[in-house]
């Protein structure tokens, strides 16, 4: 049996893939390295998971429905694929703005080539990687599940909503188990160059300015990636039930939405001042208005997450900066 994990060579994918071979899984990789950043890095995260007994890799774009199929029929056959962890996507609020049709081929075409293939697999669950940025401009905090998403501030998050749109159809007609997750602000080591957190690490190293959007006005419920990990095997390991109930989120098909996010938003400032304590180095701050497509604030009111999944996220700012900087200086001096 296998778990077909897509974005494998990602942030939140190494990490998963880790945890998921750790308990015994065997796991089918999927990955395009595409150069949205440095795929050095995606392979050395890769990297980190070769020769684990129950892993193999392959390079294939998921948005592409042949290659797709190539790359996974053979092991429908061999180890039959059963469920699926779909973190694969265009990430990036600000780069939607600059290549909207990266995020439609990937987020909208690849994500339905992985319904369409959980479909006729008859995979017994398939987890997907949904995001805080649906809720866009709500002001009523925290984001609950009860929220109404349809107004979204940037082209990613209208993907992201997208895909929760198509997976409930899947759900209703196909009856397929899912379970789409609402990422917040996932940080962490290997994490991903263009989050505010690796950049702002950088710059303050290298004595070149940070940039504070909105004058530094914003919060974020940043969430370490060691509890992103926990709440998305918790969900895989427990789908939806077709048993007519109503799942978080609101469907009555086999399809359930969680927020995975701290809980507890911190200020930007807060931030910038607990990595200045981490590297040992004040930052040169720069402030600048509001970019189009953030948004102020991101809160997770995790209620359904705690009580089906037993998500209980434990790592604070103060905890997990000091780990994301000691992986960071390590990564920066063997890339320099």
């Amino acid at each position: 049996m296998t778990i077909l994990l897509t974005g494998a060579a990602g942030f939140i994918g190494l990490h998963v893939a880790r945890a998921l071979l750790a308990r015994g899984e065997a796991v089918l990789g999927l990955d395009n390295l595409n150069p949205y950043y440095d795929p050095a890095l995606k392979q050395a995260r890769l990297a980190q998971l070769a020769g684990t007994p129950g892993w193999r890799f392959v390079h294939v774009d998921f948005a592409d429905a042949a290659a797709l199929a190539a790359a996974t029929d053979g092991e429908r056959v061999t180890r039959p694929i059963t469920r699926i962890v779909h973190l694969g996507a265009q990430a990036g609020v600000r780069y939607s703005l600059e290549n909207p049709a990266a995020y439609a081929q990937s987020n909208l075409v690849g994500h339905l080539n992985l319904l369409e293939l959980a479909r006729h697999a008859r995979v017994a669950h398939m987890v997907y990687a949904s995001s805080s940025s649906v809720y866009g401009g709500n002001t009523k905090l925290p984001f609950a599940l009860s929220d109404r998403v349809d107004s979204p501030v940037s082209l990613y998050a209208a993907t992201k909503k997208s895909g929760e749109l198509l997976a409930e159809s899947y759900a209703h007609l196909f009856r397929t188990p899912l379970t789409g997750l609402r990422f917040f602000t996932v940080y962490g080591p290997w994490g991903r160059p263009d989050m505010a957190l690796w950049q702002f690490a950088d710059a303050i190293l290298a004595g070149r300015p940070i940039r504070l959007f909105n004058h530094g006005d914003m919060s974020r419920d940043f969430t370490f990636i060691d509890d992103i990990t926990t709440g998305v095997l918790a969900a895989l390991d427990r789908p939806p039930a077709d048993d007519g109930s109503e799942k978080p989120g609101g469907s009555r098909s086999p399809h359930a939405l969680y927020n995975l996010g701290n809980s507890r938003p911190e200020p930007l400032l807060t931030l910038v001042a607990t990595l200045e304590d981490a590297l040992g180095v004040k930052a040169i701050r720069q402030l600048h208005p509001m970019q189009p497509g953030d948004v102020h604030a991101t809160f997770a009111d995790i209620a359904e997450a705690a009580r089906d999944l037993g998500f209980a996220p434990t790592t604070s700012l103060a905890e997990g900066i000091p780990r994301f900087t000691s992986w960071f200086r390590q990564w920066r001096d063997r890339s320099a």
